[in-house]
This record gives C-alpha cells, structure tokens and sequence, in this order.
C-alpha cells in the first residue's frame, strides 16, 4: 500500500471528540440535525453544518469504525426524520405499542445501514489519507443516497437537497437534481473542514482557493432560479382538487362507504365545469369493476370540458401477475381518458413481502388492501381535455429519476395521496417538500391532492401558489398552466453526478501498488 501519509490523520480535530460517547452523541446528532433542514423546519444551512460534525468524528476513524460511525448518524437521521412510521405501524396497523416500538426501531436501524456500509467503503477507499477522504466524502454519500432509493424498492426519503425548495440552491435543481445537490452540501461541508485545517497548517493560499471554490455553487444557483428551462403556457386551467379528510380508521369500512362517496360528490357540486377536477387517492374505496353507477353519475354531471381525475382501485387482468389481481389507480373521467396504475408500490402498506409467512402474525402484516400489484413501466399520461397530465400515486413522487423520466413530453403533473397514514407527524410535510422538489427538477407545475392534507397546487419553480390546511374537509382552487419542453436535468437524470462520484472513486482513492 501507499506509504504517502504525510496528509493523513490520527487524532481527531477536536481533543474532546476522543472521547468515545462524545463522538457516538456527535454523530447522532449530526445526522438528526438533517431532519431540521427539512419541512417543517427549513433550517437548510443546517445541512453543511451536519456533514462537517461528522467529518470532525470520522475523519481519523479506520475503515471498521466508520461502519459503525456511519450507523450512529443513520440513527440521528433516520431516527428524528423517519420515525412517523410508527404512527402506521401502532395506530393504524393495529399492533400492540411494545411490537410497534420494536418494528419501528428495526426500520430505522436497518435503514442506518447504509450510511454505514457508505462510511465503511469511504474509509476502504481512502484508508487513512485525509486529502482523499476529504475529496471523496461527497461522492461516498451520494451514492449512498442512491443505493437507499433503489435496493429492496428503495426509500428515497430525507435527501439532503430536498431542503433547498427553499434554500439558495434552488436554482441548481433543474439542472443537476436533488442528488446534485446534495453532492454540494456534503462538498461544501467538506470544503469547511478543509478550509480550516489548511489555516491550522499556516497554508492560507491553498484555504482561500478551497473557501471559494466551494463558494461558486452558491453564488450561481440565485441566478439560475431566474432562468425559465421550459416554456409555459399563458393559458391557464382551472383546477378544484377536494380534500375529504375522511378518518383513516373509517376508509375502508363497507359501512361507511356511502358516507364517503357522498361527501366527495357534495364537494364537487358547485365545481363541476372547472377544468380539472382532482380527488384523492383511493377517493373510490371500492374497484372500478364495481363502481359503475359512481363513474356514470360522475360523466352526466361534469361540464361539457371538464375532467375529473380520481384515485380509485383496480381489479382485472394483469400479464406482470399472470391473473386477475389489483391494482392502485388512478383514472380520467369525462372530457379526458386514461387509467394509471401505480408502479412503486410501499411494503407492507400495499403488498407485503414473505405475504406466506408473515399475514397473520400481527395487524400491520394484514392493513386493509396490501395485495396490490406494481403497474406496468411507461405508462401513457392521462387525458384532460386535451392535456397530458402524468400522475403519480403516493410515495412515486418521492423518486426523484423515475418522475423525471415519466415527465418528458407531459404539459402537467399530479400526484395524489392519503397521508392520513402518518397522523399528526412531519411526515406529510417532509412529503409535500418532496413534490415541491420534483416540480422544480422538471420546470412543470404540479397538482397534490390528498385526503387529509396537505394539498396544494405547486408552480414550476417549486412555490406553492394554493394549500388547504391539514385536517380540514375543504376544497382547493386556482390555475395551473401547461409546460413544453425538458429541464436539463429530466435529459439526463441523475447520471451526471453518479458518474463524477464513480470518476473521483477511480482517480482519487488508495491503490495498491504491487510488490516488484
């Protein structure tokens, strides 16, 4: 191995960082201090901030320490930003508070996993030279992030760029994308830290051209906010989305079946010629095999060009599932046509993995319609009136290469949602940042219509122009207007910083240099 040591660390920055429960408390804290740069927080200059905590503890670690190291700050993230699951899991699964606890605990320090195989690799590739380190941390984190949001169906939750809907590097987003910046803040954390330890080493030359270079991003991105990716119409469509705020315990009750329909048709009584009329996800708790009489009433009430868009679940042939199965949808009703179902589908909430040995054991293995089947892959949008508009169910909002792939060619985007899963928690919130995000990444505005909140209509900067409060049974209207052509980013997706983050894996760590 290299014997080049001479930038290399061996004591922690700080003297108080070689304290062993300081650094793990450090550690835990800087990645909770992430949850805060997220809705309903904003706290983005936290960001920076949290990587350069963790630079402080690890950067002298061996590669075996890292893996730990890495899973401390998982907890803190995962653990203060992920944490509403348990709110499904115990008050909406049906599961004793100790078994919710526990699945709960196993979520977050499974999901914690990977920062810890990422810091383990970082420290692999590295091994104890702190230039390289500091030059691949960015990367390492990244691709972690990547990993997490697609093995195992991923969880593309609680990305560190996300936070800049609001913060200055909104700008950047449309072409780079949340992963880009992302790639920035944990560059720009890396930046500080280096930026200090060359001062300390009297090499201020070197530490002003690290500072400003990691300055760059931020001084550009304000301006690109101003730049306009895409063309958008001046025509606008009138849009009435109803949030029903139906009680979760009640959705699925044969019982209360009636009430439900009955109360989404009253709202849309005094709205039936707005252009584009929007309900929630699985507004129609029963399949559309069944629903008939629902849809017709739905078609001899809407305007001549009105289009009204509607979760509801759908029961057919599907080739992927060889048979008559499921499927979460949503369909176009009226002056428009089209049914999509939903391909990212959310385990144990609409399938459930080892469905043999796990229904049964416990309520949360047995949540009312978990035998969904993933949809098709490119999928056509739907039609209204004339306008493509490409929806997404839930939790597909949240990925960021696959929104951005489907809305090529599209003049709208939608997604629906029943964030009562979540309760009173930041859950929905982290959520409804997450369809700012993709919004802004494509330059189109978006429609979000959710059963219990937060409902809004976004524009293509990633502004919110019209909400409706949680937990209120009331109806959003406003305009939206129709996008042509592609953001830089929808052209290219994610592979720009994934391959800069593979280039400096390959250029910058430790070789082995063979014995002659």
């Amino acid at each position: 191995m290299s014997n080049d040591n001479s930038e290399s660390l061996v004591t922690p920055v700080h003297p108080l960082l070689s304290n062993r429960w300081l650094s793990a408390a450090t550690l835990v804290v800087a990645g909770a201090l992430q949850t805060l740069t997220f809705s309903p927080f904003h706290f983005w200059w936290l960001g920076p901030v949290s990587m350069l905590l963790m630079l402080l503890v690890t950067i002298p670690l061996t590669a075996k320490k890292l893996f730990s190291a890495g899973w401390l700050a998982g907890m803190g993230l995962f653990g203060s930003g992920a944490s509403w699951v348990y709110i499904s899991i115990s008050e909406f699964g049906n599961t004793s508070i100790p078994i919710s606890v526990l699945l709960t605990v196993a979520f977050v320090a499974g999901l914690a996993l990977f920062p810890a195989l990422a810091f383990w690799f970082w420290g692999k590739l590295a091994k104890s030279n702190a230039v390289r380190r500091l030059i691949l941390f960015p990367a390492i984190w990244i691709l972690g992030d990547w990993l997490r949001g697609w093995l195992l169906t991923g969880f593309p939750w609680l990305y560190l760029g996300t936070a800049h809907t609001d913060g200055p590097l909104a700008g950047l987003a449309p072409v780079v994308g949340v992963h880009g910046l992302t790639f920035l803040i944990a560059a720009s954390g890396a930046a500080i830290f280096a930026t200090g330890w060359l001062i300390i080493k009297q090499r201020h030359a070197s530490a002003g051209i690290v500072a400003v270079a990691a300055l760059i991003p931020w001084l550009v991105a304000p301006a690109l906010n101003r730049v306009d990716w895409t063309d958008i119409s001046t025509e606008p469509t009138s849009v009435a989305a109803m949030q029903g705020n139906i009680p979760q315990q009640i959705k699925w009750d044969p019982e209360f079946l009636k009430d439900q329909i009955v109360a989404y048709l009253g709202m849309t009584e005094p709205y039936w010629d707005t252009d584009l009329i929007l309900w929630p996800e699985t507004a129609i708790p029963i399949p559309q095999d069944q629903a008939g009489k629902i849809i017709d009433h739905i078609k001899e009430n809407l305007g001549e060009e009105s289009t009204l868009i509607t979760g509801i679940p759908w029961y057919g042939y599907s080739e992927r599932a060889g048979g008559f199965t499921y499927h979460n949808s949503i369909m176009a009703i009226g002056n428009g046509e089209g049914i999509y179902h939903k391909q990212k589908l959310v385990p144990f909430g609409e399938y459930v993995p080892l469905e043999g040995i796990l229904r049964g054991l416990i309520g949360f293995f047995d949540l009312p319609m978990s035998s969904f089947t993933r949809g098709p892959e490119n999928q056509k949008p739907l039609d209204a009136n004339g306008t493509r508009v490409m929806p997404f169910i839930c939790y597909e909002v949240a990925y960021p290469d696959f929104l951005a792939r489907n809305a090529v060619n599209t003049d709208l985007l939608l997604t629906i949602s029943n964030d009562g899963w979540f309760g009173d928690s930041v859950g929905p919130l982290q959520h409804l940042q997450i369809a700012r995000m993709r919004a802004l990444e494509t330059g189109r505005y978006m429609i979000r219509g959710t059963n219990n909140g937060v409902t809004a209509i976004i524009d293509n900067k990633g502004q919110i122009t019209a909400r409706i409060p949680q937990f209120e049974r009331a109806v959003l209207t406003g305009e939206v207007f129709k996008a042509s052509g592609s953001t830089p980013y929808m052209s290219t997706a994610s592979w720009p910083v994934l391959t800069l983050a593979l280039i400096l894996i390959v250029f910058v760590r430790e070789r082995v240099i063979p014995k002659n």
